[in-house]
């Protein structure tokens, strides 16, 4: 098992670039962050960066030291192939591995393989959605790596992903802001989902238009059925948000507490997308959201209040993960 480094310090040792899965004699890499003097074994939390399937790596998102390794979870961000290298559904057969193979470490490292959540932003939000909706029987690889294993996971947040490609142009607004930071920048302005060279016509393989049926099985939304038990959802988004609707994330929160499960949905005013990737995002204080908590199919909760965002993310782990 390749690790190139690792980094001590008073919280946090950070271990970097352990191999979890060869694909095509390409090294998928992660990079994992261990609490210290923390009880173990310590639950874990999955980050799949953004970046519209096409750009970016485990190092796009935030301080993961601080968010959350030096509270008490283990971090792990992987990486997973990239469009231009292999579509859809190669990215979610990475993902679902990668799940797998922190099962085979857990005990090496003093991690719950019990207690494991997936917190994904923009395209990686997609696949943390699409991998829990699909179930651990969906998108197996052929020759899958740690077969024997479930990629179930006990908790699920996701900021500003899309769940329904082909409802996304209609449902835009395109009077949004642009966040400062490095995914956003390099987003188009000028695209619709249903471009022939859109991210998400490239992820799926040819013109979103040209194959309904395979950007139907892209669609995480597609998977939730009638009695359909998932675990606990969180979902963020943007109401300034001028690359994923913020209606994609009401469609997804609907469709799961319609089946009687536990779920949140946070909009937030004044933020755009990729905001889950500043590490300061709540220096400046708390931000409205219109809030939406649904329980046992029962929504228990429909506010406006002002949230710390990073804050009520780790309150949603420590709700989920910790208190077994």
């Amino acid at each position: 098992m390749l690790q190139s480094s690792e980094i001590t310090n008073d919280e946090v040792e950070i271990i970097y670039d352990l191999v979890y899965s060869v694909q095509n004699e390409k090294e998928l890499l992660a990079d994992l962050y261990i609490p210290k003097n923390s009880q173990s074994p310590v639950p874990v939390i999955i980050w799949l960066h953004g970046g519209g399937w096409r750009f970016g790596d485990r190092k796009l998102g935030p301080d993961f030291s601080t968010y959350f390794a030096s509270r008490g979870f283990a971090m792990v961000s992987i990486e997973y192939r990239l469009s231009e290298d292999a579509i859809f559904p190669a990215p979610i057969h990475d993902v679902k591995t990668a799940v797998r193979w922190v099962k085979t470490i857990a005990e090496t490292y003093s991690l719950d393989s019990n207690r494991i959540g997936a917190w994904g932003s923009s395209a990686g939000g997609h696949l943390a959605a699409l991998a829990t909706t699909s179930g651990s029987d969906e998108f197996i690889d052929e020759n899958p790596e740690y077969p024997d294993i479930s990629s179930e996971v006990q908790a699920v947040a996701i900021g500003y992903g899309p769940v329904d490609f082909l409802q996304m142009d209609e449902q835009n607004e395109k009077n949004g802001i642009i966040e400062e930071d490095l995914e956003s920048a390099q987003i188009p302005t000028d695209k619709k989902a249903t471009d022939p060279d859109s991210f998400e016509s490239l992820f799926i393989g040819a013109p979103i238009l040209s194959c309904p049926d395979r950007v139907k099985a892209a669609n995480p939304i597609t998977y939730i059925k009638p009695g359909m038990s998932l675990p606990p959802f969180l979902i963020m988004h943007g109401l300034s948000d001028t690359a994923v609707p913020a209606k994609q994330s009401e469609m997804l929160y609907k469709a799961i507490a319609a089946e009687g499960n536990d779920v949140s949905l946070y909009l937030i005013k004044g933020l755009g997308h990729g905001f889950l990737n500043r590490t300061n995002l709540d220096d400046d204080g708390p931000k409205l959201a219109n809030c939406h908590i649904s329980k046992d199919g029962v929504e228990t909760s429909n506010e406006e209040r002002a949230h710390f965002i990073f804050w009520t993310i780790e309150q949603f782990f420590v709700r989920t993960l910790k208190k077994f």
